[in-house]
Parts: C-alpha cells; structure tokens; sequence
C-alpha cells in the first residue's frame, strides 16, 4: 500500500504535516506564499497583534555556534562550527492588523488548498482585552485564516497580561481561550510556554477554555553569553541585553520532554510539537510521542529564510521511513512510543532491593529504618 504524506489535525487536512512555524520567515505575505511554493503543509503567521510594536535597535536574532574540537560556545561566524541554538529577542509583528487582513485574503486566494494558521496576541485581565482578542480572532478568520494559533508563550514581553506571562496562570489561559472560542468558527490552538512547573497544569486550562490543540515548546527563557575578550554580551544594545529566547537542536530534548508530559496526560488530544526540527528523524521523535504536525523555525531561517530544502528533505525522509517501517499514514505510527516514557521507579535495576525510592541505608533520613525494613 502506498504511503499517505496528508494528515488530518483539528478537523483541516493537511497535504503534508509540516508547518512553518510563527516567526520572521512569516512575517509577510511575499514570505508566507514562497512557503506554500516550496512545499510546506502549512504555515503559521508571524504574532499579530491590534497595535504594531517597535523592535530593539539591533539584532533581533542570532544563532549559536559549537566548535567541533572544543567546547566553545559563540556567535560569531567561524570554520569549522555547528549549528547549537537560535537566540532571539523579537517582539510580535511591527505590522499592526489593519496590515494583516488584506494580506491573509491575498495569501488564501492565491493557496485555497494550503491551511494558513493566524497566531494571535492581546491582553489578559479586563473585559477590554479580551474583546482584542475577539476582535484579532474574528478579523483573520473573515479573511480565510484556517485556524487561529494563541501566543500564550512569547517569553520576552514586558506586560505583565501578555505572552508567556499569561502562559504561565492556568485560569487566564482558560479564560482567553474561552474568549476566542466564543467568537471563533475556526479550530483554536493555543502555544505553550516551556517556562512553567507542570506544562500539563497550563494545558488542562487550555483545554477547559475550549482550545482545539496545543502547541509546545515555544523558545526557552535565556540569555546569550559574553565575550571572553570584550566581556560584553554577544548580543546587546548600547551595553544592555534582556531575556531572549533560545530555540533550534539545543532545545529538541527538552521539548521532547514536555511534549511527552503533555502526551501522556491528554492521549486523546491534539498536539502540534515544535522546537530543534532540521530534518525527518527529529520529526519523528515528536510524532511518535503522540503529536499531529511539527512545527519548524530556527531551520528554515537559516534556509533562504523559508526553507525550501528543508520542507523536501522533510517530506521525502518522511516517505522513506514510512516505505520502510510498512507505515501506510502518520496515523499507523503517531503516539506508539508514548508508553515508554515513564516514572524513574519504573526503569528496571540490576537488583531489586538495591533501589530504596532514592534513599539509601545510611546518610539518609529514614534510610536505617527502611533498611530494617526490608530485611524483614
């Protein structure tokens, strides 16, 4: 039986399930429609938000580099280095919605067929900024947005009431959420911050409110390193630097891991994983924890911005493993090593009775009596 590269996720069929995530390469329209050319199932706009925004003056976004021989981490451009992270301090869309809407008509007339996913940014904690929220939320989807993606999760805003702030308060993402499902009549996907306690907390919120999907992880909190000669930041305006976000192959085991929380907890849902992705086997990490689609970002930036090579080497390592494994569509494998992940009591040990539930006979409180205990 010939392989199907197509899925079905939240009700809307993709041709292939590979998305180009929300960042600069889908900050236009021009950059959005080179997308579908090249070959991605869908794309997820750049954050819009009701009022444009000003960047820092500088560099937005950098990507750090490893040496092969050392252990030196940096941003600058040498031989002989690879890829270790993106790192980026960019705000939402500097194009406010007025900009937006005639370009999301534009874009689905010219890709009927191709699933354009709207993400979304307004307030918390007022009536007022949830009707922005209505208001974003019903404006892309009157002009063909498929979806609507909810930036609960950008971890550089410095409102308190937006981005990962709200991401983080499990009653506020149940009430956005509920807010845009009010109005919407598209699915309702809402992006997670990695920057919590329990993920699945911040998730069950999500889905209380009526969201249709998660999307997880969003860029980690951090900082980039300083210079050993300068002893300046890497990246900096006039001296300073605040918290940025890291993505790219650094984050994909940590991602993995909150992925898998999630997956777990609600096996029934949908996901949309995303974070460390260049090529199918990384992919498959997320598909076979139990995920619907796969984002993209840090790889196709630095791909002609949109990543044509990226999205063909996608589909067609997509095709070959499942040629090899007998897999007739995504669904023949999703989720199927979602079981593996389990408690650290559970992984088996050389001898039984040498794990103690982490205490040992002596040094430990407790630990003597436990001893006594088992030799009982």
């Amino acid at each position: 039986m010939a392989s199907q590269l197509g899925v079905t996720f939240t009700g809307l069929r993709f041709e292939n399930p590979f998305l180009l995530a929300s960042a600069p390469p889908t900050e236009s329209d021009g950059n959005i429609m080179r997308a579908f050319d090249a070959g991605w199932g869908g794309v997820v706009t750049k954050t819009i938000g009701l009022h444009p925004v000003a960047n820092v003056a500088g560099p937005k976004t950098k990507f750090l580099r490893a040496s092969v021989d050392s252990p030196r981490l940096s941003m600058q451009k040498q031989p002989g280095t690879a890829l270790h992270s993106s790192w980026n301090w960019e705000l939402i869309s500097d194009k406010p919605l007025d900009w937006w809407v005639p370009r999301i008509a534009r874009i689905k007339q010219a890709h009927p067929g191709r699933i354009l996913v709207a993400s979304i940014m307004a307030g918390s904690g007022s009536d007022q900024e949830l009707t922005h929220w209505q208001t974003l939320a019903k404006a892309c989807q009157d002009e063909g947005a498929d979806a609507l993606e909810l930036n609960l999760s950008c971890p550089h805003m410095d409102r308190k009431d937006m981005g990962s702030n709200i991401g983080k308060d499990t009653e506020l993402i149940s009430i956005v959420a509920q807010a845009v499902k009010e109005v919407a009549r598209v699915p309702v996907w809402a992006k997670l911050t990695p920057s919590t306690t329990d993920i699945v907390v911040e998730a069950r919120g999500a889905f209380l409110g009526g969201a249709d999907a998660i999307t997880s992880s969003n860029t980690f909190p951090s900082l980039p390193l300083l210079d050993l000669e300068t002893l300046e930041f890497e990246v900096n305006v006039d001296g300073y630097v605040s918290s940025g976000g890291l993505g790219g192959p650094a984050i994909l085991p940590l991602s993995l891991a909150k992925m898998a929380q999630l997956t777990q907890a609600f096996p029934d849902q949908a996901f949309s994983g995303i974070g460390g992705v260049a090529e199918f086997p990384q992919a498959l990490n997320y598909f076979l924890l139990g995920c619907g689609t796969v984002q993209v970002c840090t790889a196709a930036m630095l791909d002609h911005a949109i990543g044509p090579n990226v999205i063909q080497k996608l589909t067609a390592g997509m095709q070959a493993a499942m040629e090899r494994h007998g897999w007739s569509s995504l669904e023949a494998f999703r989720g199927i090593r979602r079981d593996r992940v389990v408690a650290h009591s559970k992984i088996r040990r050389p001898d039984a009775d040498s794990y103690r539930g982490g205490y040992e006979a002596e040094g430990y409180a407790g630990g003597e009596a436990l001893a006594a205990e088992r030799r009982r």
